[in-house]
């Protein structure tokens, strides 16, 4: 081919590719380009615990992994990496909780760099969480019946039967309003003693200002969703007491505005619970995290978001979703996976456990029992989120 046509080609090849709306290095996405440098594992944010590497004096020993320039030099906080091909791996000792791990490439078109920010889970231990989402039933169910204990609730009494068995702790995360206009302000206080005395498996947490409208905060302002967390905030701490009182850690849809993170941290949120699942328009019940850090999600037990300080978790099973024949397999499939083993992120919704509910299920409390009891044989302990880290020592 004459050198003429060649260069024809090649323009005609840059102006294909403007048209398009990208450009020549976006064409080699996933293979390095020229110059390059890129940390592949461990992923930016990641959470890291003794099932990621080697316990070793004072640290954990992780590896390392990317790509760069095959004729690169490359070096890994310091020290020389080992090369195949285009891709590079390294092991670098994790001392503090957050640690940085630069990656740096030399050769024909200068120096380089990559740095990725994880987490070590230094006290890790294998833990589960329970959360119960959409509360607002018993609530008015208390009120109206005015009963002379809280566990004449059938529901919170058969929460309690699960605890005194294996030791569950359950936070419920609760409405301000229910859709009949019970609000609140009418539960009263008189059973403060019994939030009181059972405070240590039992909490209350904000999850919306009502079930309806769907996604109610997806599109809402920062000042709208704390606005109303701190109504449901000061209703608990009225009638339950502060000791009752959990910072969220499931937003009704699972769906905020990013700059709503950073107040949420300065209500005491420290970690926020979702789905993180695919769906036909993108990623889903993901706090509207980007597409790379959902995908990560979900697969992973959780990642950090170091500009809000919140760490999110990945939620194992959804019990009113999983039939009690698939509740043991759906949890061993976690279990049996390094990246999801560590923290069991365990969820239902209440509506399900009412007789007059649409979609009522009569197994309901069965399925957190089998789900309870599969965690507790094998050696989970119960935590909450919002104390230490991840419900861990910090």
């Amino acid at each position: 081919m004459k050198q003429s046509e060649i260069t024809r080609r090649g323009v005609l090849r840059k102006a294909m590719v403007g048209a398009m709306g990208i450009t020549l290095e976006g064409a080699n996405v996933g293979r390095a380009v020229s110059g390059s440098i890129k940390i592949e594992e461990p992923f930016h944010g990641a959470v890291l615990n003794r099932r990621h590497g080697k316990q070793v004096d004072g640290g954990l020993e992780i590896r390392v992994s990317g790509r760069a320039p095959i004729r690169d030099q490359v070096a890994v906080n310091g020290s020389p990496a080992q090369r195949a091909g285009d891709r590079f791996t390294s092991k670098v000792v994790l001392r503090q909780k957050e640690m940085d791990i630069i990656a740096q490439s030399q050769g024909n078109s200068g120096r380089h760099e990559h740095r990725v920010r994880v987490v070590w889970d230094k006290h890790s231990y294998p833990r589960y969480r329970f959360s119960i989402d959409d509360n607002s039933f018993f609530l008015r169910d208390i009120a109206k019946q005015n009963y002379s204990s809280l566990f004449d609730c059938f529901y919170l009494k058969d929460l309690r039967d699960l605890h005194k068995k294996y030791g569950v702790r359950f936070v419920l995360n609760i409405y301000y309003t229910t859709e009949d206009g019970f609000i609140l302000p009418q539960f009263p206080d008189r059973y403060k003693s019994e939030w009181k005395d059972n405070v240590d498996w039992l909490k209350l947490a904000f999850h919306a200002y009502a079930n309806k409208p769907d996604r109610p905060y997806q599109y809402a302002s920062a000042s709208k969703l704390i606005g109303d967390l701190d109504q449901v905030a000061e209703q608990i701490h009225r009638f339950a007491g502060e000791q009752s009182y959990s910072p969220p850690t499931v937003i009704h849809w699972g769906m905020v505005q990013p700059g709503a993170l950073k107040p949420l941290y300065e209500r005491g949120v420290r970690v926020l619970s979702g789905y993180f699942r695919p769906s036909s328009t993108g990623w889903d019940v993901n706090y509207l995290l980007d597409d790379l850090r959902s995908e990560y999600l979900s697969r992973h037990d959780a990642l950090m978001d170091f500009d809000s300080g919140i760490v999110f978790s990945k939620i194992d099973i959804v019990c009113n979703t999983v039939p009690v024949e698939r509740t043991v397999p759906t949890l061993e499939s976690s279990a049996k996976d390094p990246n999801q083993a560590e923290i069991m992120d365990l969820f239902t919704h209440e509506q399900y456990f009412w007789p007059f509910y649409s979609h009522y299920l009569p197994d309901h409390f069965e399925r957190l029992d089998v789900a309870i009891r599969w965690v507790t044989d094998r050696g989970y302990k119960p935590v909450f989120f919002h104390e230490g880290f991840m419900g861990g020592s910090l």
